[in-house]
């Protein structure tokens, strides 16, 4: 299992694309996807919502279990990716490519986010 070096990584297990024009994408780690199992079912934040750093956003409900989604950094969600709402088993198939959750537009971020060697590290994986 590899983490992408461009992305940052929450304890959540949820990961952060650079910030371009004052947006970010988020999505889970391959290691949150294995740990859920086959993904059936996702709630995403609406466009338009706030999130927080920290809290929850949504949920993500495998045939194991239902868990929650954290939001990394605070800000307004710009897009909320329709095809994992339509097919969840993208968040296995492809959790950094296609299986992203949503974007936002960053209005502040922690700085508690961890490299992908520190993620490694802190997830075992």
């Amino acid at each position: 299992m590899s983490n992408p070096q461009q992305l940052r990584y929450s304890k959540e297990h949820e990961w952060l694309s650079a910030v371009e024009d004052g947006v970010a994408t988020v999505g889970i780690t391959e290691h949150a996807a294995n740990a859920l199992g086959d993904v059936v079912f996702a709630q995403l934040p609406e466009v338009g919502d706030t999130v927080t750093a920290g809290e929850t956003c949504g949920e993500l409900e495998s045939t194991k279990s239902v868990s929650d989604l954290y939001s990394p950094v605070t800000g307004e969600v710009t897009a909320a990716n329709q095809d994992v709402v339509d097919d969840p088993s993208l968040v296995n198939s492809a959790p950094f490519e296609g299986g992203w959750l949503f974007k936002v537009r960053v209005a502040e971020e922690p700085a508690d986010l961890l490299a992908a060697d520190e993620y490694t590290a802190f997830s075992g994986n």
